[in-house]
């Protein structure tokens, strides 16, 4: 199989589908890599560790697209890569499909199969792909939000961890899962009050004692939530329901109640958001205000720190991108369980019920189609 590995275009996408040591097991399987020329450079990595890892360096991004059987990305095609989109075409990317209809129409127009990482889901509830970016922005969170609290960048003037004498921050994170404890370790770490909200009960036993008392864990309701962001510096937004739209925990009344210059960072924002008032934004313009409280939307947090970012997500890819390779898409979906809960369009149909409920989709079973 040729295996695809264009450039990011998204808005300071410097992340990489796929890192040297990832083409020489691929080219070592029998496959051929190709790698649009400067793919890497934003992860530290050039063409000629590519060409010596045994890839070939195309000139152009219609080049890879075009030649490939497979094309492995880190984020949704955007408008400018629809053309690229075809019939016979395997797409291996991250997708969050449910806000993004336009993209939904243009995978279905086009036929293309596309194998989305948010979706890949193991027997034991294990979310494989999504786990090494949620632990990056989630650990992320916490330093956006002590940079924007600060007053020269828009917040209230609140060092995270105080002084002594003075109170540290009060960080309020709305899920305990993969971002959420990440997002924990950091903020208690800096020093700050942490509360964590969850409606699972069970979950916030286990975070009670990983840290032995030193968050506060509350259960999930709007009363819950109402009261917690009153008195919150820095809010996190942390939850997820895979594939499907998260939903508005934090409604628009309650943005009014908050301190003027706190600071909100939506890390669920590539599932359209978990507050009322978010919107999805970039690296190059990333904040707004809504009542005086800031906003951070980033959808691609962790393309900041790309060469972190691009080996994490690689190291868990690669298992999954051989299967694909050395078996074809429909001999992969059929062996493995994980992959058919990655497949998300196929042939024209919507082949995962959270997306194609979110978008009023008809929905068509994937064995259906084999």
């Amino acid at each position: 199989m040729k295996i695809g590995v264009p450039k990011e275009v998204k808005d300071h996408e410097s992340r990489v589908g796929l890192v040297p040591a990832g083409v020489t097991a691929l080219v070592e399987a029998g496959h051929e890599v190709i790698v649009e020329t400067g793919a890497g450079r934003g992860s530290s990595l050039t063409d000629a560790e590519y060409v010596e890892a045994g890839a070939r360096i195309l000139a152009t991004a219609a080049e890879v697209w075009t030649q490939a059987d497979l094309v492995i990305k880190v984020k949704e095609p955007q408008p400018s890569e629809f053309q690229y989109l075809r019939a016979d075409l395997v797409l291996f990317t991250y997708l969050h499909l449910a806000p993004l209809p336009e993209l939904t129409k243009a995978l279905l127009d086009s036929g293309t199969n596309s194998v989305a990482y948010e979706t890949i889901r193991e027997e034991n509830g294990a979310l494989p792909l999504l786990t090494p970016m949620s632990e990056v922005a989630g650990r992320m969170s916490v330093q956006i939000g002590a940079q924007y609290l600060e007053a020269p960048n828009g917040g209230r003037g609140i060092l995270l961890g105080g002084v002594p004498g003075t109170a540290p921050a009060n960080v309020v994170i709305l899920g305990g899962g993969i971002v959420g404890n990440n997002a924990a370790k950091i903020a208690v770490g800096m020093g700050a009050h942490v509360t964590i909200i969850d409606r699972n009960l069970n979950r916030l036993r286990e975070l009670d004692d990983i840290y032995n008392g030193g968050v506060v864990t509350l259960a999930s309701n709007v009363h819950t939530i109402r009261e917690s962001l009153k008195l919150a510096d820095l809010v996190i937004g942390a939850v997820l329901i895979p594939g499907a739209a998260a939903p508005k925990l934090v409604r628009r009344e309650m943005i009014k109640l908050m301190k003027p210059g706190s600071v909100m960072v939506d890390v669920a924002i590539d599932q359209g958001g978990c507050f009322e008032t978010s919107r999805a934004t970039t690296h190059t313009d990333p904040i707004y205000y809504v009542d005086s409280v800031l906003h951070y939307c980033v959808s691609n947090m962790p393309a900041a720190v790309p060469h972190t970012s691009t080996f994490a997500l690689n190291n868990a890819t690669l298992p999954y991108l051989l299967t694909l390779a050395n078996k074809g898409l429909e001999a992969a979906a059929r062996s493995s369980r994980a992959i058919a809960e990655g497949v998300n369009t196929y042939k024209h149909h919507c082949v995962y019920r959270a997306v194609a409920e979110s978008q009023g989709l008809a929905y068509t079973e994937l064995s259906e189609l084999f």
